[in-house]
């Protein structure tokens, strides 16, 4: 008894460190993260400034506010919803199909690995090392063949071949840390793989499976190299329909940044709506 009080007393008197870099690490993550969203704010005042005060140099920071470049944007020349119609079909879509193709991967690549599953992550992950522009060629060739340019449906295909090795490589991390009790309790109740994967897995790995499902629709969303070569006019996307705000007549700054204020509205709304579980999936396969 005596030991434990002295004990108790020796702790009470050990005079405690004070963390001194915690208020300089909050300042450097106030600083960071004014840097991170400073221009999306200097995007979201220029959109609301006339092209005449959005082109002045220096910027005129206080100039009267204005409609006209969201005017322009939805009553213009060219209609801004079927690009915005295409990119959200094509993002949506693929999403949905690589979660339906990465869930069963991750779950043989993790719960039942198969054999050799290591040679099967790196061969997953090496397709991401191919350079972007070495591709682009031989599928703009197979597009040509097959009759799918400026299709909608060449590029769910693609953009579901672009995320499903991101989404294996995150969804087995998550499905690593499904407690193993759960899954023999599953089994002995007699439950097959789908029941497995529906009932007991996606419950658990839900923060996981939504941060996944946020990545590959930013990923599909903003991708601009292949929807400009591989579409025209029927399939293009938002972010091909940007690029028509620079014309040979000059850089329309306004009308350019209240388009692309909307065309991230889609991101910016589930990135926010979707937070939390963006926080505990990323954060689901981080402790062991």
């Amino acid at each position: 008894m005596s030991t434990v009080a002295h004990a108790s007393t020796t702790d009470a008197a050990t005079p405690k460190k004070k963390d001194r870099g915690g208020p300089w690490l909050s300042l450097l993550a106030w600083v960071v993260g004014l840097l991170f969203v400073l221009p999306v704010v200097w995007m979201v005042l220029t959109s609301f400034h006339s092209e005449a005060d959005a082109a002045t140099n220096p910027p005129a920071v206080f100039a009267p506010l204005t409609l006209d470049g969201y005017r322009e944007f939805f009553s213009g020349g060219a209609s801004p919803w079927p690009p915005l119609l295409n990119s959200l079909t094509a993002s949506v879509v693929s999403t949905i199909v690589v979660l339906l193709l990465s869930l069963p991967a991750a779950y043989a690549l993790s719960i039942k690995p198969v054999r050799k599953w290591t040679d099967t992550l790196f061969f997953f992950l090496s397709t991401k090392m191919l350079p972007v522009v070495a591709g682009l060629l031989p599928l703009y060739l197979f597009a040509q063949y097959a009759g799918l340019l400026d299709n909608i449906w060449l590029l769910i295909l693609f953009y579901t071949s672009m995320n499903l090795p991101i989404a294996v490589w995150m969804m087995r991390s998550f499905l690593s840390e499904v407690p193993v009790e759960m899954l023999e309790a599953a089994q002995m109740d007699g439950a097959n793989l789908i029941k497995t994967l529906r009932s007991v897995i996606a419950p658990v790995v839900t923060p996981g499976i939504a941060a996944t499902a946020l990545i590959c629709f930013i990923f599909s969303w903003n991708e601009l190299l292949f929807a400009r070569v591989l579409t025209a006019t029927v399939a293009e996307t938002a972010p091909v329909f940007l690029t028509s705000f620079v014309t040979s007549q000059g850089l329309f700054l306004a009308q350019l940044c209240a388009a692309a204020f909307v065309v991230s509205l889609p991101v910016l709304t589930a990135g926010f709506a979707a937070q939390d579980k963006l926080v505990q999936g990323l954060s689901l396969g981080s402790v062991k």
